[in-house]
């Protein structure tokens, strides 16, 4: 379980981005984070990899501090940042220099998600687009086969055969035990897959609750309810 508790974070003294945030995310889903720019949505998932400390607050996986940075916790924690380059090596090359990082590395998966995305595997990197490294990117991620997996608008510069190639790579490949968290205000590129939504905006939670496969929800209704709602 990833338990976030009186989360409190801000970039100066002023002015506070996350401000007593509490929230839980259990094994088994496809959690959805959605607010508008500027809500703190990639500064959370920062704080959760415990890239960024909280100024009070803790975040904990399976009860371990996330901000300690502790080597048996980081093997099963991965994250997708919206920006990132790739190194002008192998994919082979930079998957053995990830392998001893994550010990569940599965190329299996690896390759069955870059066929997904109609991706070779005998590629260099350096020579990619960079819709086509992020496609990489998130099948490398689905390959660690960590607890919990963290993708910070994944669908941000992926053209629309993509983004449906996305949904299917992701729900392919997710694990029964698994948490993974995609932040993101595109909801129509990810509301197929999602199991539960939380839309913060104000420092808050405005909504917060597990999605019932039965009436399926049109996420941008709710979101910007829940917006209008928070007036």
């Amino acid at each position: 379980m990833l338990e976030i508790k009186n989360i409190t974070f801000g970039y100066n003294s002023h002015n506070k981005i996350i401000d007593g945030l509490n929230l839980e995310f259990n094994e088994g889903g496809i959690y959805g984070l959605l607010g508008k720019n500027g809500t703190g949505k990639s500064t959370l998932l920062y704080l959760i990899m415990g890239l960024l400390q909280p100024q009070a607050g803790s975040v904990t996986m399976d009860g371990v501090n996330t901000t300690d940075r502790n080597p048996e916790i980081m093997k099963d924690m991965f994250i997708v940042p919206e920006e990132y380059d790739l190194p002008s090596i192998s994919l082979k090359s930079y998957i053995n220099s990830l392998k001893p990082f994550y010990p569940n590395f599965d190329e299996q998966t690896m390759n069955e998600c870059l066929q997904m995305f109609d991706m070779p595997t005998d590629i260099n990197l350096g020579s990619l687009s960079m819709g086509m490294k992020k496609k990489v990117y998130m099948c490398v991620a689905l390959a660690t086969h960590t607890k919990l997996l963290l993708m910070d608008e994944p669908t941000n510069g992926l053209d629309i055969p993509s983004k449906s190639q996305f949904r299917k790579v992701v729900a392919r490949g997710i694990r029964e035990d698994q948490i993974i968290i995609i932040s993101t205000h595109q909801v129509r590129d990810v509301e197929l897959l999602l199991d539960h939504v939380t839309i913060i905006d104000d420092q808050k939670v405005l909504f917060n609750d597990r999605l019932n496969v039965e009436e399926p929800v049109n996420l941008e209704e709710l979101f910007l309810k829940a917006l209008e709602n928070n007036k």
